[in-house]
């Protein structure tokens, strides 16, 4: 296929499909780069029509409710990443033969002759970690990059702002992307990217654990340099192992343990490359110590330490010099909510882990600490929660159990690990949550950690897991407050 330039845009009829950020976003940059867009999306709150509004103001159509359906003449519909496959929109276009992609296809069709690079990441949890880990290494080597995606700043922005205005062109993009977005991207292909881990997620959208891993995989597609695996999850070296790559493309893992040939690992506490070395057979590199990795946050979390290897195998396939590796892991700094120490009170630790949304981000967290408070709970979205419990069981003190799906967890403890002592918290309003840290705090004994690491989505209790954390932050500053 021949790729488009942003000329053959012009006069199209494109469809959008959402009316959120990255939706908002193509339908700005194609209606700039002349083409006829509306955008359709089935709800019709204030928020909406106020984004309604500003996009109309701008000569794009917009249809709200009832008029989320196919107009009459699209050329090609152009996704947000949360519409289900199986939506009718999708079906009235395969049926009238019009394409669906979603925006991350169409930045990668208007990257240009001399676009950046890119790298990409995903995985069930640590992308963003992961991308911002590589994006502070590349920048720490001189490059000028940014991190985008899945992050929050969409790559059709950055694909099309490139160079104007004199700003210096992109030599690199750290681009994290969800199974959402590269299940409309089957033009992608990365200079090299990861799968940093596979867990059931999503499987409602997708309809199955397979479907799902399929659309990881397609990360690997076309790769040129490498394709990172993590050496303890075989799924993800399974997909390496079934992608289309260009001649010459290698296969790195990273594992926590003594790394083999072409791997990057970790020995006795040094981060060390066999990947990137003349003689990988015999040689190793030393790239940082693991105490670099976010310093100051106290010893990482293995989990931390997988996805700094990750970032590091992406950054040394693309010639990044061992010192820019260190340098950059130890100018990152971890994001908000995610395994952030709170406070330290009366030998007890507060850790905020609230956007472990799922069992696999949770069972990672829970594994970061010895004797934990744990407090979990919220909406299930279908998980089950038995064997997050059995391999944490050994490691919880108490437990105080929060949120609409709090039952299911509780039904795991009774079996899994019957002698904790569980604190049934029966209310799913935002107070709950100071009772919820009173409640750890009493079970803590010096030494332990009180862990918000909810293994559920936030939203029947809080607008997200960002004011999860916080309302978890507060209410450890409570305490603090009130009782020194």
């Amino acid at each position: 296929m021949t790729t488009p330039s942003p000329a053959d845009f012009a006069g199209q009829h494109i469809t959008v499909a959402g009316l959120g950020v990255s939706g908002i976003s193509a339908a700005r940059a194609l209606a700039g780069l002349g083409a006829r867009v509306t955008v359709v999306d089935g709800g019709d709150s204030e928020k909406q029509q106020a984004a309604a509004h500003e996009l109309e103001a701008e000569g794009i159509t917009v249809r709200l409710g009832d008029g989320a359906t196919l107009p009459a003449g699209t050329d090609l519909v152009v996704t947000s990443p949360g519409w289900k496959p199986d939506s009718p929109l999708f079906a009235a276009a395969a049926a009238a033969g019009v394409d669906v992609v979603g925006d991350v296809e169409i930045a990668w069709r208007l990257r240009g002759p001399d676009a950046a690079a890119w790298l990409g990441v995903t995985g069930t949890n640590g992308k963003t970690t992961t991308v911002r880990m590589l994006a502070s290494i590349l920048a720490a080597e001189g490059l000028h990059t940014t991190a985008v995606g899945n992050i929050g700043t969409p790559i059709i922005d950055v694909v099309l702002g490139q160079g104007k205005d004199g700003e210096r062109p992109y030599d690199v993009l750290a681009v994290e992307l969800s199974s959402y977005q590269l299940h409309w991207a089957p033009s992608l292909r990365a200079h090299s990217a990861t799968v940093l881990n596979l867990a059931p997620d999503h499987l409602d959208w997708h309809g199955s654990m397979q479907a799902y891993a399929a659309d990881k995989g397609r990360i690997y597609e076309g790769n040129t340099v490498a394709c990172v695996y993590n050496v303890a999850d075989k799924a993800t070296e399974d997909l390496v192992r079934e992608a289309d790559v260009e001649e010459g493309c290698r296969a790195i893992g990273f594992t926590l343990g003594t790394p083999g040939p072409s791997q990057l690992g970790v020995v006795e506490g040094i981060l060390v490359d066999r990947a990137f070395v003349e003689n990988r057979q015999q040689q190793a590199q030393e790239l940082a110590e693991v105490s670099d990795i976010a310093p100051g946050s106290g010893t990482p979390a293995p989990h931390n330490i997988a996805n700094a290897l990750a970032a590091a195998a992406l950054a040394r396939a693309f010639g990044v010099r061992p010192a820019a590796v260190r340098d950059g892991l130890r100018a990152f700094h971890p994001e908000a909510h995610r395994i952030q120490h709170i406070a330290d009170l009366d030998g007890v630790t507060y850790i905020d882990d609230s956007k472990a949304t799922n069992t696999h981000a949770a069972e990672a967290s829970l594994a970061a600490y010895e004797h934990i408070v744990w407090i979990a709970g919220g909406l299930a979205k279908g998980a089950t929660f038995d064997e997050l419990v059995q391999k944490s069981a050994a490691r919880l003190r108490g437990v105080v159990l929060i949120g609409a799906d709090r039952a299911l967890i509780r039904e795991a403890l009774a079996r899994h690990a019957p002698d904790v002592p569980v604190v049934d918290l029966d209310r799913t309003d935002t107070g709950a949550m100071p009772e919820a840290v009173r409640e750890a705090t009493r079970l803590a004994e010096p030494g332990d950690t009180v862990l918000l690491a909810p293994a559920c989505a936030s939203m029947d209790m809080f607008v997200n897991y960002n004011k999860r954390g916080e309302a978890f932050a507060d209410a450890v500053g409570e305490l603090t407050a009130r009782d020194h």
